[in-house]
């Protein structure tokens, strides 16, 4: 009994040594941060071990000199980079980011570097990089390389950032610069771009703007401003429309008793077509015919299309006298080289012989022609339509795909315009209006230009009103060919993208920074919705403002 009593004495005392002895060290530990290293250097192979005042002396002189550990950065889970057009994939990813640094490059590796200088040295201006042709690239660097041909459809690109490095490379020189783009605008947007990896590409082939130079003289640097400003919206296409009843505004050798006062020298326009190509944008040029040819007329009034009266028919040459067609090939074989593009706009809209009620009568001329050459029961539009497919037989063998305005092509006539003419969809007000579903279902590839959404007329006249990037975003889509109402989503593949248009009816109504300004918002709705078929989105107030904040206003 006596023995047990000690024994648990013994055990108390020990207890208590030992919770006395965890209370100092306790009270150490939060007096001198970083023991446990101190002690983990003490147990270090090689170490001496000692005992009573000196080893605490020692490892309290270790303690304090050993520096406090890092805490392992910690990053949430990235987001898409702010873009518009949106990128249509982003894989997420944890860490930094990435940002332009001072020693930081833009690089290019040799093999590529005949390619993708261009679009290298480019970002490297925008970001205040250096730029550099190299396969060795270093941290902090972006590295821009063409993919395997064929690696995925064209114009796509993919842009990864990992590890403080960025890398776009892309099937296509113009899906690498599309990546750029998209680099640009995050930078611009957030200050950085995030981690992970964005794959990305267009749902429409042809994205743009039209622009009548005819009726409004556009400077070069104007042109060349829009130029720079759809390339960041990865627009790809540029219509000039350069003929109509107003003026001509193009050089003309051929012909130069034509051309209006001012106009754009072909120096001038090769301007133009360089930078655009560098910016991976298509110029698509216009000349209208047989109509809208007023400026043309006031030179050859002999061309000048006259009805059973006598009366003047304002803007048409005169379709069955060949000498019309002789003038206009030969203004479409001088242009052909100047514009290097595969596509040519041969207009055929709005032929006011076709808007009498009864054409046969009203114009013998053209209903003779007609028969003599198509047979007897041709009528004038067999003639109009023949007159199309004409201008496109000497544009095709110089490589174009011929475009035309959805009321140039007719039905119910014996003849039918060429199957490879595009139809671009303006309107379906015209007489005797030809719904879309009608051109689709003939099979065509119809470009979308809906004259209730997409076109930016001065002053308004004939009921239109300026379009707004806000209706364009909410309420538009590529489907949206004619009025308000979708053609059925499975013609979706036959619609090849869409332009907002720009026409000068009433050429002072707005100055070229108003017409900049006024087009600013609209354009970069179009960029979204014909870059990804999925609705989009922000709600329009945010869209917008990332839109002034990436292209502010003015």
């Amino acid at each position: 009994m006596m023995r047990q009593s000690r024994q648990v004495r013994s055990r108390r005392l020990r207890r208590g040594h030992v919770i006395a002895t965890a209370a100092v060290a306790a009270l150490v530990s939060l007096a001198v941060p970083g023991c446990t290293a101190a002690s983990d250097e003490a147990r270090s192979p090689g170490g001496v071990s000692t005992t009573g005042s000196a080893t605490g002396a020692t490892a309290a002189a270790t303690v304090t000199s050993a520096p406090a550990p890092s805490p392992t950065p910690s990053y949430a889970l990235s987001t898409a980079p702010r873009t518009i057009p949106a990128v249509r994939e982003h894989i997420p990813a944890r860490g930094p980011g990435w940002k332009p640094a001072a020693a930081a490059r833009v690089v290019v590796p040799p093999g590529n570097a005949a390619a993708l200088a261009d679009e290298g040295r480019l970002l490297a201006g925008e970001l205040h990089m250096g730029f550099a042709e190299t396969a060795d690239a270093r941290p902090g660097d972006v590295e821009l390389a063409l993919g395997a041909k064929n690696s995925g459809p064209p114009e796509s690109y993919t842009l990864t950032v990992q590890g403080g490095r960025v890398r776009v490379t892309g099937p296509d020189e113009a899906g690498v610069f599309y990546g750029t783009r998209t680099l640009k605008q995050a930078v611009k947007s957030a200050g950085s771009a995030p981690e992970g990896t964005v794959r990305d590409g267009p749902a429409k082939a042809q994205r743009g703007l039209n622009l009548d130079i005819a009726r409004k003289n556009f400077t070069v640097g104007w042109i060349e401003d829009q130029l720079r400003r759809m390339a960041d919206l990865k627009l790809n296409q540029l219509g000039l429309h350069f003929s109509d009843d107003q003026a001509f505004r193009i050089q003309s050798d051929t012909h130069p008793e034509i051309v209006s006062t001012p106009h754009l020298t072909k120096a001038e326009v090769r301007q133009i077509i360089a930078l655009a190509a560098r910016l991976h944008i298509t110029v698509v040029p216009e000349l209208d015919s047989p109509g809208h040819l007023g400026a043309v007329l006031r030179a050859h009034p002999a061309l000048q299309l006259r009805d059973v009266q006598g009366r003047a028919v304002k803007g048409a040459v005169d379709i069955s006298d060949p000498a019309s067609a002789k003038l206009i090939d030969e203004l479409l074989r001088e242009y052909l080289p100047l514009f290097p593009g595969g596509l040519w706009h041969l207009g055929a809209d709005e032929y006011q012989a076709l808007v009498y009620r009864d054409p046969q009568a009203s114009f013998p001329q053209l209903a003779r022609a007609a028969r003599q050459r198509y047979g007897p029961s041709a009528r004038v539009q067999d003639l109009a339509e023949g007159w199309l497919n004409d201008r496109a037989d000497v544009v095709r063998p110089a490589g174009k795909v011929p475009k035309a305005w959805n009321d140039g092509f007719f039905t119910g006539g014996v003849v039918q315009a060429a199957k490879d003419i595009q139809v671009e969809y303006w309107t379906g007000k015209e007489l005797g209006a030809r719904p879309p579903l009608e051109y689709l279902r003939e099979g065509r590839k119809l470009v979308n230009l809906n004259d209730e959404y997409l076109y930016y007329v001065l002053g308004q006249p004939n009921q239109f009103t300026y379009p707004t990037g806000r209706r364009i975003y909410e309420q538009w889509t590529p489907l949206v060919l004619r009025g308000t109402t979708p053609v059925p989503a499975r013609y979706a593949a036959q619609i090849l993208g869409a332009r907002l248009a720009v026409w000068c009816d009433l050429a002072g109504a707005q100055t070229q920074a108003q017409v900049a300004e006024g087009i600013r918002l609209p354009l970069a709705a179009l960029s979204q919705k014909v870059w990804d078929a999925r609705p989009p989105q922000p709600a329009w107030a945010g869209f917008k403002a990332l839109a002034d904040r990436l292209q502010p206003p003015g």
